[in-house]
């Protein structure tokens, strides 16, 4: 192997870098940066659904990557960012496939199961997904530990929050658009994501 590719392996091997996670964190962070300087991307690659019933197909994938307001953004990539860390170099090709499947099934499951909201943003929902996908595989290793139900239990008292308040309750961030409410409805169908996805990696284990 040439000496240089042996630096980049060992680098990487050592810092396990989440590449896929942090591609992702990046297009959001140019779209943000975007949104900034009022271009028009942000409302062109957000969930739409007037847009998406017209065929903008893209936006299935898209709409997660876009965040209403610096704060929001900050704390979902910050959060992605974490949880992909922890996840992509045990788990590459799931959590890869991951990254590509779950935006539009989560996508759709807004479109078809909440019609009254008309636009969705944030990574928030992916950051569900993959953390009920790694407490699953965490707890799973030790059934005794308390920690990971714990996390679990807090996961699913968030949901019932957010749905008891009708999506204006349970979450800590505040969104540039005071009209934006919890989309309760994608957390939901990230969670579904994620516990799936769980379940999918330990019956081939």
């Amino acid at each position: 192997m040439h000496p240089v590719a042996t630096v980049l392996r060992s680098f990487c091997d050592r810092t396990k870098i989440p590449w896929a996670f942090l591609a992702v964190a990046l297009a959001a962070t140019a779209i943000q940066f975007a949104d900034f300087a009022h271009s028009a991307w942000p409302s062109a690659l957000i969930y739409d659904r007037s847009a998406l019933s017209d065929g903008q197909w893209w936006r299935l994938w898209t709409g997660h990557l876009v965040h209403y307001g610096w704060l929001h953004y900050a704390a979902d990539t910050a959060m992605f960012l974490v949880l992909g860390r922890a996840i992509e170099w045990k788990f590459p090709a799931a959590s890869r496939l991951a990254l590509f499947a779950m935006p539009p099934i989560i996508t759709a499951a807004i479109y078809f199961f909440d019609p009254g909201m008309v636009r969705y943003a944030g990574l928030s929902a992916l950051n569900l997904a993959f953390l009920i996908f790694y407490a699953g595989q965490s707890w799973q290793r030790n059934w005794l530990n308390w920690f990971w139900p714990a996390v679990l239990l807090v996961y699913v008292g968030e949901l019932m929050l957010e749905a008891q308040r009708g999506g204006t309750g349970g979450g800590l961030v505040a969104f540039s658009d005071p009209a934006v409410s919890i989309a309760t409805s994608a957390h939901v169908a990230g969670g579904a994501c994620g516990l799936a996805l769980w379940m999918i990696c330990r019956r081939k284990n």
